[in-house]
């Protein structure tokens, strides 16, 4: 199976969703983003999560995920809901997953994503992962970009497509922006017709 057809039977949206910096690092948001946190950007990601179905994460990202989230507790649901979804790590060290409804993803990342996609349900949710998010780009897994750009420079650190090896066009789907300076761009990728 090649990778231009891996992916023609999806039904479920894979959703790369970053945080970002102006230049294009998505490395330790904790470190930049909090200062421009709001209500509406709150808002936002709780929306995100439920429309989502399941998370797909890479090693790094989900051991911290895994150790912020179970002990938390909110008014409005999300913590329960972030731990109650089903959710794919990706690793090829990791021999236990011990968060709640977790599987490990340790085979073909790119067959075995593609399966993921093709079962009924609602949207899979990437976040953070940069290296799991350069193998679903590098084999066309990623439906749609929601990118969260921060208006503050980084000057360094992991920049989201480090991996990329050729150009790609992109759609621009959705804008939206909140009065912290922080604007969500959302794309797709763009077909070979419209390249």
């Amino acid at each position: 199976m090649t990778d231009s057809n891996i992916h023609t039977e999806s039904q479920r949206t894979l959703i790369v969703s970053e945080f970002l910096t102006l230049d294009g690092v998505m490395e330790a948001p904790e470190e930049w983003s909090f200062q421009f946190f709001s209500e509406e950007q709150q808002e936002y990601k709780h929306a995100e999560l439920f429309d989502a179905g399941a998370l797909l994460l890479g090693r790094t990202t989900y051991e911290s995920f895994a150790d912020a989230w179970p002990d938390r507790e909110d008014e409005t649901g999300f913590a329960d809901w972030m731990n109650s979804l089903p959710k794919y790590v990706v690793s090829t060290s990791l021999e236990e997953a011990e968060w709640n409804n977790s599987t490990i993803i340790d085979g073909d990342v790119a067959e075995e994503v593609a399966a993921l996609k093709r079962k009924d349900g609602q949207d899979i949710l990437v976040n953070g992962s940069g290296e799991l998010v350069d193998t679903l780009v590098e084999h066309d897994l990623v439906d749609e970009y929601r990118l969260m750009v921060h208006p503050v420079v980084q000057g360094s650190g992991k920049r989201l497509f480090e991996g990329a090896s050729e150009p790609t066009t992109m759609n621009l789907v959705d804008t939206k922006a909140f009065s912290s300076g922080v604007v969500v761009l959302t794309y797709e990728p763009a077909t070979e017709e419209e390249v």
